[in-house]
């Protein structure tokens, strides 16, 4: 899935800040002592973290096709091996993609209204990953070949980073405002990022 209308993607090695973004004029700064500060989290950084964490999920996921592919016959079967890592690697995106919706973009827009339009196009990215990590699911429990499988985990892979680096872009310093923090503070992690945060 390509999205003409995006900027071209900045790389996934992009170093990370370590100092917060400052806030947007337009965007309501809560008061905070450097205690509380130093306390809030850098939900910016958190996300980059995730998406990290699910890059190497997919590989995980991809290795137990390749152990799959070149099981020897007699040998052990790795079918259950490949079920736990593809559907563990679809529940982990499934989680992260959950979380955003309820927590993230909700806080996000009620701050910054005017990131609707790029809240729209990365729920639309969830609908279509959503739809992707479905048909994976239901070849691994047909027990699709080692190909169609690979097939499979090209198409996430895809969609899933297109998705990461246009999110990455245009979210991580925004939601590393203080007012984010703010919005967000005494949320569980898992909840807000899913099973990997």
């Amino acid at each position: 899935m390509t999205h003409p209308h995006r900027d071209a993607p900045t790389p996934a090695t992009t170093p990370a800040t370590t100092s917060p973004a400052t806030p947007s004029s337009d965007v309501p700064s809560p008061r905070t002592s450097p205690d509380d500060a130093a306390r809030l989290v850098a939900w910016g950084q958190e996300l980059r973290a995730v998406h990290a964490r699910l890059r190497d999920a997919l590989e995980v996921a991809r290795e137990a096709v390749a152990d799959h592919a070149t099981s020897v016959p007699g040998a052990v079967d790795p079918r259950r091996e490949l079920g736990l890592f593809c559907h563990g690697f679809c529940q982990a995106l499934e989680g992260h993609h959950r979380g955003e919706d309820a927590s993230v973009f909700t806080a996000l827009l009620e701050l910054r209204p005017d990131l609707a339009g790029v809240v729209a196009e990365l729920k639309r990215d969830h609908t279509a990953l959503d739809h992707l990590l479905a048909a994976l699911a239901r070849a691994v429990d047909a027990g699709a070949d080692a190909a169609t499988l690979e097939r499979h985990l090209d198409g996430i892979d895809a969609v899933m980073e297109t998705h990461f680096r246009y999110e990455e872009k245009r979210l991580v310093e925004v939601l590393d405002e203080p007012a984010v923090a703010a919005a967000l503070a005494g949320t569980d992690r898992r909840e807000v990022l899913g099973p990997l945060a």
